[in-house]
């Protein structure tokens, strides 16, 4: 006879799609991409890390999410691999704008405090491609540095759900004996 919590069992990962920390990451790829397309020489190594630390951002939290189901290590690991992974970017984007003589808004500044508050209501990519062809280098780069630091905040949220759920919950090998208990009825 089924034990009646059985569907609690490994739980399944959350549609990744569905999480504010997958659609932001999209929209920070597809800024990306824009940017390196327009601004960088693509044989310039800067071009590809730049890629490959925004794709990092985005298919980590993929990658967690379903590994999460049977590995919470592994869960908590890739998601700190995508902190890792964008914080790179986020040197990058600093770096053009210091090494081309553009301005790395300051926190309080009409413009940052305006693109937080869009950022923050915003996780659509299209609402900032579409925009981006009438935007300055300067403007995007910005932009994607208020999502990277938007999106931090919520991977550093994300682990301290992990932390918890794995407090609570144990791991796959403790849930596993678990239930095994129960099915026996111990």
């Amino acid at each position: 006879m089924p034990h009646p919590k059985d569907n609690s069992f490994l739980r399944q990962g959350k549609d990744y799609n569905t999480l504010i920390c997958y659609q932001k990451a999209k929209c920070i790829y597809d800024i990306t991409y824009y940017f390196t397309h327009h601004y960088l020489q693509p044989s310039d190594r800067t071009f590809d890390q730049m890629i490959q630390a925004a794709r990092s951002g985005k298919q980590n939290i993929v990658e967690g999410n379903i590994d999460g189901v049977t590995s919470t290590e592994m869960e908590i690991k890739l998601t700190n691999v995508d902190r890792a992974s964008l914080h790179e970017l986020l040197e990058d984007y600093k770096d053009y704008l210091r090494n081309n003589d553009l301005v790395q808004w300051s926190v309080d500044s009409p413009q940052a405090i305006q693109t937080r508050r869009f950022c923050c209501k915003h996780n659509d990519p299209k609402d900032y491609t579409d925009r981006l062809p009438s935007r300055s280098v300067e403007t995007i780069c910005n932009i994607a540095i208020t999502l990277i630091m938007q999106e931090d905040v919520l991977l550093k949220g994300l682990i301290e759900w992990q932390k918890r759920h794995f407090k609570e919950n144990g791991g796959i090998k403790e849930q596993m004996f678990n239930e095994r208990k129960k099915h026996r009825g111990y």
